[in-house]
């Protein structure tokens, strides 16, 4: 199973109620060490704001008692984690090793590998692929304009040529293909990350 896990691009975190971490995927992995709203301490996890300490007793030990499930909003805009969302899911309840999914969400629409993916699909350009990935990251037209040194109607017109060959009618068609793309997890694993 955790063969599996590891090629999700979402992080996953399993644990029991008090928090002990049973096993992290590499995107978990990957996610709380890039200033996440939670991180691991030794064998435990935890909120990094206090104010979210509560929050996320509470919701572990609702799922691994009651069997709740939860979204929880974490963080805050102000503090250098930024906010996130978490979804808290049980798992075997009731029995005496209940333990707790949780499933962190992702911090871009879709990853570099899957956006290659689609680019190399539709036969972008390089310059057309690099604009595909900023907008997928949430940058704004005149943002990619100005971080490779173009005209803003040099990037409108990247964009028309992407949408016209992935048949995309808009920017929202072009993003909601890219977000429903499968999740793409690059073999080639950072040596720190690997469990």
């Amino acid at each position: 199973m955790g063969l599996v896990l590891e090629e999700l691009d979402h992080g996953v975190v399993l644990l029991n109620g008090a928090g002990r971490v049973l096993h992290t995927n590499l995107a978990a992995r990957a996610s709380l060490e890039d200033n996440h709203p939670l991180e691991l301490v030794g064998p435990h996890l935890r909120a990094r704001l206090l104010t979210d300490a509560v929050p996320l007793a509470e919701a572990l030990e609702g799922a691994e008692a009651s069997g709740r499930r939860c979204l929880l909003r974490l963080g805050d805009d102000r503090s250098e984690c930024g906010r996130c969302n978490v979804v808290v899911v049980p798992l075997n309840r009731d029995v005496n090793q209940a333990a707790v999914l949780l499933i962190l969400e992702r911090r871009q629409l879709c990853g570099d590998l899957a956006a290659q993916w689609f680019a190399l699909r539709y036969q972008l350009t390089p310059a057309e692929t690099e604009v595909l990935k900023a907008l997928s990251n949430g940058v704004k037209p005149t943002e990619v304009a100005a971080r490779q040194g173009v005209a803003i109607s040099t990037v409108r017109s990247q964009i028309q040529s992407i949408r016209a060959k992935s048949g995309a009618d808009s920017i929202g068609e072009l993003m909601r293909q890219l977000a429903l793309l499968p999740p793409l997890v690059s073999s080639l694993r950072p040596a720190r990350l690997v469990n």
